[in-house]
């Protein structure tokens, strides 16, 4: 954690709702998910919301889950090392960050280095790596190791193909959305601002 005294107030409680929205579950299926994928490269990391962020601190992690995530000597980070100095922590978050985009997340869905490092935002943490596993699970280029049972199926596109035909006889269909001529009418409807009759 940053050298930061406790906060106050509306700070407090913002830092407590983002706290509450870590899901302790999520953490294993993601634990098995990178041991898996890294394969004996990776240890066990301490249970729990800061033995999480302590294991994925430091980038290194990272970088092997998003290198393995590509063939063998193509990987998307070049040099990982373990280094105890802040900056070069941060860069090797920020190189997985970037590597995460190309490989096709979307901007909004990848956390900030800072959010990992200080540990401000673990749930965004684990947002971003829940849509990777998604991501790499619906590439289905082998590349995948573990259950793809363990991260939710990504949409993908069901293109459609009508013969012309088909789509002239669509031209001459009056869809219901158009309205229709039967069912409802005005008939016995009375004018509006006309006063209700009392007898």
């Amino acid at each position: 954690m940053a050298n930061r005294g406790p906060s106050y107030g509306l700070s407090r409680e913002v830092q407590q709702k983002i706290d509450r929205q870590y899901d302790p579950e999520l953490e294993q299926i993601l634990v098995r998910w990178i041991l898996a994928q890294c394969g004996g490269d990776v240890a066990q990391p301490a249970p729990g919301r800061d033995g999480f962020q302590q294991w994925l601190k430091d980038g290194t992690v990272l970088c092997q889950l998003i290198n393995s995530l590509h063939p063998r000597g193509q990987g998307p980070v070049a040099k990982i090392q373990a280094s105890a100095m802040a900056f070069k922590q941060m860069e090797q978050i920020s190189q997985f960050l970037q590597a995460a985009e190309r490989y096709g997340i979307a901007a909004t869905d990848i956390f900030q280095t800072v959010d990992l490092w200080e540990g401000k935002n673990m749930a965004c943490v684990q947002r971003t790596l829940m849509n990777l596993g998604s991501l790499a699970v619906a590439k289905g280029d082998g590349l995948f190791v573990g259950d793809p049972n363990w991260f939710p199926k990504k949409s993908q596109e069901n293109r459609r193909v009508f013969s012309e035909d088909k789509l002239k006889e669509g031209q001459s269909v009056i869809g219901l959305q158009m309205g229709t001529n039967r069912g409802a009418s005005q008939a016995g409807m009375t004018g509006y601002g006309m006063p209700r009759q009392i007898l």
